[in-house]
């Protein structure tokens, strides 16, 4: 599909098709080059006159074939029509919001929504991108702007004999009502935040104890170099799987161990601090080792949330502590080699994932700049609140003015210029 947004949008289609179909219905029409008359291609045409389009401006629409002479040759006529250059990336959408179809949150959505790779993570974007951030946002901020018209009328006509000496309580009251309403919001550990990046789960453990193994055996693929030397494993490998509809990066680390050259020890310090990032570690041992002399579990130094995975149990010499590790909730024993014991482990890693984003369903704060934004509106909002009792009705005034900013910055309808090219260019070119 070959889009074109702007005051040139009729003049193409008049070039290329030689007709404009009537508004919003789709035609068959014939695409030439406007220099000779060749045909290029049969597409569908559809014709969105602004202000009723996805951007709010002249839009028109071309369904072509997809073979790459074609689309060279549609691009190369388009380029001939006055007025007309390619899009930059996100720039429909940049056009949209600028037109004012789409306030910023929802662009954010829409981007979330295209980069999307499990159910959770699409759901969550559509939320957003039909408005469920920012039309909270709207609304918090009307009723600020409605209190703070309160406490200026108080200021501006204090010896109007008409206008109410008691203006600041109510507007107090309604900017308590809002507070409260933000604490619930922010009162979520900020799971829904990590729905976007995926619950990170790092594979660690001593080396040869088959952590690269089952690295590959959960991607599915021969993502890391598997060999039976120590160290084989320097830097950090991910890869991004979707469990149980939710998305998770699992990580797989070098050996720890004491011991070893830089370069080795390099990689150690980089498996240590990421494992200890890290969500949930997967510490691996070599269970063949148990019940053979010299044997053992090595300990695991990392200080975060970890299951014991033993493996190599088709290897193991003494098969007794495999009964208990499959009564734990916490250990498992598998074969990474032969893939005994995996759907266990990938249905405790599943069950994992659902849990910790259980309450992304209900969530509205999906990026760390919503965040931000409503924790700066609650700070200015206690602020106000705790000038209540002084009676500086100027100062209280300003807070509320600030409250009021700060949601207008979210939702992008004041001063946000500089973040605006940050969010826009995640997109692809064409949209």
């Amino acid at each position: 599909m070959v889009r074109v947004a702007g005051p040139q949008a009729r003049l193409a289609l008049e070039k290329l098709i030689g007709r404009v179909p009537k508004p919003r219905q789709a035609v068959l029409g014939r695409v030439r080059d406007p220099d000779n008359g060749d045909v290029i291609d049969e597409a569908l045409v559809l014709w969105f006159p602004g202000p009723h389009s996805e951007t709010g401006e002249d839009m028109a629409e071309l369904q072509l074939h997809g073979g790459p002479a074609i689309i060279a040759a549609v691009f190369a006529a388009l380029g001939r029509v006055p007025g007309l250059r390619p899009a930059e990336p996100g720039e429909f959408t940049r056009r949209a919001f600028d037109n004012g179809k789409l306030d910023l949150t929802e662009a954010e959505g829409l981007a979330d929504l295209i980069a999307a790779e499990t159910p959770a993570q699409r759901r969550a974007a559509f939320r957003q991108l039909k408005g469920q951030i920012g039309d909270r946002a709207d609304a918090w901020r009307t009723r600020i702007i409605e209190a703070l018209a309160l406490v200026e009328a108080r200021i501006d006509f204090a010896d109007e004999a008409d206008v109410p000496e008691n203006l600041v309580t109510p507007a107090l009251l309604t900017a308590q009502h809002v507070r409260a309403e933000l604490a619930a919001i922010l009162a979520d550990s900020g799971h829904a935040e990590r729905l976007r990046d995926g619950l990170v789960v790092a594979i660690a453990g001593p080396p040869n104890a088959g952590k690269s193994t089952l690295f590959n055996r959960l991607a599915k693929r021969e993502a890391a170099i598997v060999s039976p030397v120590p160290g084989t494993t320097r830097d950090v490998i991910e890869v991004h799987l979707n469990l149980g509809d939710y998305p998770v990066t699992l990580l797989d680390t070098a050996g720890i161990h004491e011991g070893g050259g830089p370069v080795e020890q390099e990689g150690i310090r980089r498996a240590k601090a990421r494992a200890e990032a890290a969500d949930l570690v997967l510490w691996v041992t070599d269970g063949s080792a148990i019940g053979s002399p010299g044997g053992g579990i090595t300990e695991n130094p990392i200080e975060s949330k970890a299951w014991k995975v033993r493996n190599k149990l088709d290897l193991a010499v003494d098969k007794l502590w495999i009964s208990s590790e499959s009564r734990s909730t916490d250990s498992f024993a598998v074969s990474a080699l032969t893939g005994a014991g995996l759907d266990r482990l990938v249905a405790a890693l599943s069950a994992y994932a659902a849990d910790y984003f259980a309450v992304t369903e209900s969530s509205i704060v999906t990026r760390a700049r919503h965040r931000r934004a409503l924790e700066d509106t609650a700070a200015a909002l206690d602020r106000a609140l705790a000038l209540g009792a002084t009676g500086r009705e100027e100062l209280i005034a300003e807070e509320l003015r600030a409250a009021a900013t700060t949601l207008g910055r979210l939702t992008g309808r004041i001063d946000v210029e500089d973040i605006l090219d940050v969010i826009f260019r995640e997109f692809c070119i064409g949209k």
